[in-house]
C-alpha cells in the first residue's frame, strides 16, 4: 500500500522542514507542488527526497487537483497537508495502524484540525477542533472547484481517525493580514456567485457530505449568513464567537484572532462585495468583468 502526501508551497522554507519531519514514517512519498518559490523551499524539499513539481498558481483547488494528476498509478492513498501544518503523533499512529485495515468501500478519512495564532493555541469561539477530510483513496477524491473554503470530497463512504493536524503558522501578523486580504477577494467571489450565479458547478462533481461538520457549516453560511445585511452579519458573527462561544477565554492572542478573523476579515469581504456590485452598476458590466476590474481575479482564465 502506497500513501502519498501532497504539499502545496510558495516560499515555505520556515515551515517545510517541520512538516516533512512530521510525515516521516507516515507516508511513502511526498509530492511538493511548488509555485516557483524564491527562497530555499525547493532545495529543502529535494534534500528531504521529496518529489518536486513546479506550476504557476491559479487557486488552491486548481493547484491541488493538478498535483493529483501527476501521481503515479501505484498510489493507493493521498494525504493533503499544508506546509505550515504538523501531523500529530496520534494521527501518525492511526494512519500506520488503521489505514491498511479499512474495507474497500471506505474512500475518505476525517481527522481533527486545530490551529494557533501568534504562537498561541485557539481553544474557544466554536471553531476548533474541527473535523476535516484530508486522507482519501487515489482516484476517488478531489478538491472542490471553489475559490475559497474548498474541501476534499470523495465518492464513497468515510470514516474517522484519532489524532489531529495542527496549523501552526510562524509568519508575522503583517503576513497574516496580507494573506487574508487576498482570501477576502476569493471569499467575495464565492459570495457574489451565490447572488449572480456565474460559476457553473458540474452536476456530477462530488459534494461535501451534508451531514458532516463541513456540510452543516456551509449550509449555515449559504442559507443564513449570506442572506443577512452586509457588514452587520460580520459584527453579529464576531459577537457570537467572542461572547456566546467564549472566545474571550483565549486571552490576548485569541482576542486579536477573533477580532481579525471573526470581524475584520468578514467585514472586508462585505466591503469588497459592495465595491464589485457598485462597479457593475456604474460601468454596466457583469459580475465576472467587475471582479476582474476590482479584485483583479480573472475568472475566464479558470474556465
Amino acid at each position: 500500500m502506497k500513501v502519498v502526501a501532497v504539499v502545496l508551497t510558495f516560499n515555505e522554507e520556515q515551515h517545510l522542514p517541520r512538516c516533512l519531519n512530521s510525515l516521516q514514517g507516515v507516508v511513502d512519498q511526498v509530492v511538493v507542488v511548488d509555485c516557483f518559490s524564491t527562497d530555499q523551499t525547493v532545495a529543502i524539499a529535494k534534500q528531504a527526497e521529496a518529489t518536486v513539481l513546479q506550476r504557476e498558481w491559479l487557486n488552491h483547488a486548481d493547484q491541488f487537483n493538478w498535483g493529483l494528476t501527476q501521481l503515479d498509478s501505484a498510489t493507493d492513498w493521498v494525504l493533503r497537508v499544508d506546509a505550515d501544518e504538523i501531523i500529530s503523533p496520534e494521527l501518525s499512529r492511526s494512519i500506520r495502524e488503521q489505514l491498511p485495515l479499512l474495507p474497500d468501500d471506505i474512500d475518505g478519512v476525517y481527522c481533527g484540525r486545530r490551529m494557533t495564532f501568534l504562537r498561541k493555541p485557539i481553544h474557544y469561539g466554536g471553531l476548533f477542533p474541527i473535523r476535516v477530510l484530508r486522507l482519501f483513496r487515489a482516484g476517488r477524491g478531489e478538491c472542490e472547484n471553489r475559490w475559497m473554503d474548498e474541501h476534499i470530497v470523495v465518492q464513497g463512504k468515510t470514516t474517522s481517525f484519532e489524532g489531529e493536524i495542527l496549523d501552526d503558522n510562524l509568519n508575522s501578523l503583517s503576513w497574516w493580514i496580507d494573506k487574508h486580504n487576498r482570501y477576502a477577494s476569493r471569499e467575495a467571489v464565492e459570495m457574489l456567485n451565490l447572488r449572480h450565479g456565474f460559476l457553473q458547478a458540474s452536476e456530477d462533481a462530488p459534494k461535501v457530505e451534508p451531514a458532516s461538520q463541513t456540510g452543516f457549516k456551509r449550509w449555515l453560511k449559504e442559507k443564513l449568513y449570506a442572506r443577512l445585511p452586509g457588514g452587520l452579519r460580520a459584527l453579529m458573527y464576531f459577537l457570537y464567537r467572542y461572547f456566546v462561544r467564549l472566545g474571550f477565554l483565549d486571552g490576548g492572542a485569541g482576542a486579536a484572532f477573533h477580532v481579525l478573523q471573526g470581524f475584520w476579515y468578514r467585514y472586508l469581504v462585505d466591503a469588497k462585495i459592495a465595491e464589485v456590485e457598485a462597479c457593475m452598476r456604474r460601468e454596466s458590466v457583469d459580475a465576472v468583468e467587475a471582479i476582474r476590474r476590482v479584485l483583479e481575479i480573472d475568472l475566464q482564465r479558470a474556465r
